[in-house]
């Protein structure tokens, strides 16, 4: 029985059609689901933290009420993203409580800090960006809850890239403060922007069994080309310069050659030690004990209404 369940599990993926959460799974696919789309939930939720930052110190009424709405996005994202780990048999309760206790992981990123108003600009290109590039392909993956919740995540991130791009080209026809500020925040995000793809394809344990099973569908450095090919001209209509000494175009290749983000500061970061991994994980912390009175006093309620129920 075990045998005829892999074979139809195989001849769906090589099918290239959708796994659906009452079909049989392996164990290792769920796991790895759980763990990738678990990582992708928290990264849109700690993601709110450095773009909110700067919401009550926004130029512009314009500007805080674009502020606010990309954030507020990025929690519903991290809603779809929970609600399609639930599918999987991962209650969100587990899941929260593994991000903030540090067993499950975030987007490396989010732990850089937004030092200027230009990073609200830089964000929403280079690391929207980067998502869209990492992002667009998992529509096709091969876990149909997960293709699904991307497809509406994707349409709204593009979005968040174009606004971020009119910010920073509205900053570089102003002053030459202001143009000076969107080089140094370029300069600062350039990198670990780049390390967002993961590490190169042969130092990712699990690229190769994520591509064979679908749930991935390019590996770590094809993304990562692909956001240099893109990024390079957006900067050149900039007026910005990547800072990669190493950058530049191949025309036996047909892409961009260009230099290797530091990988040692990738693996600390990733391992809790950037700049701001401390202060995300405890700011979360503290959102979940303010809230949890709330949770207790919805929790009370529901059980009051439903023994109202019973007693009719």
């Amino acid at each position: 029985m075990t045998a005829t369940l892999e074979e139809q599990f195989e001849s769906t993926i090589a099918g290239h059609d959708r796994i659906e959460p009452r079909d049989w799974m392996p164990e290792g696919y769920r796991k790895t689901l759980i763990r990738q789309v678990a990582q992708h939930a928290h990264s849109e939720i700690i993601g709110m933290q450095p773009e909110g930052n700067w919401i009550t110190r926004a130029p512009s009424l314009r500007r805080k009420a674009i502020l606010l709405a990309k954030v507020q996005d990025e929690a519903g994202h991290g809603l779809y993203l929970y609600s399609a780990c639930e599918t999987l048999g991962a209650s969100r309760r587990e899941l929260y409580d593994k991000l903030i206790n540090g067993q499950q992981k975030y987007s490396s990123i989010f732990n850089y800090p937004t030092l200027s108003y230009a990073d609200v600009g830089t964000i929403g290109w280079l690391v929207d960006g980067a998502a869209i590039c990492n992002q667009v392909p998992l529509c096709r993956t091969s876990y149909g809850p997960y293709g699904r919740a991307m497809i509406r995540i994707c349409k709204e991130e593009s979005f968040h890239q174009r606004q971020g791009y009119e910010l920073l080209m509205t900053m570089m026809r102003g002053t030459e403060e202001q143009q000076a500020m969107v080089q140094e925040s370029v300069d600062r995000f350039w990198w670990p922007a780049l390390m967002m793809f993961g590490p190169p394809d042969d130092q990712s344990p699990n690229t190769a069994q994520s591509m064979a099973w679908g749930i991935k569908r390019d590996t770590n450095d094809e993304l990562r080309q692909k956001f240099v090919d893109m990024s390079v001209p957006q900067a050149a209509a900039l007026g910005v310069t990547l800072p990669d000494p190493e950058l530049r175009w191949n025309e036996e290749r047909g892409h961009h050659d260009f230099g290797q983000p530091d990988w040692e500061e990738f693996m600390a970061v990733v391992k809790g030690n950037g700049p701001c991994n401390a202060q995300r994980i405890a700011h979360r912390r503290q959102a979940d004990e303010d809230g949890a009175w709330v949770r207790e006093a919805s929790m009370q309620f529901a059980a009051r209404n439903e023994r109202r129920v019973e007693t009719r």
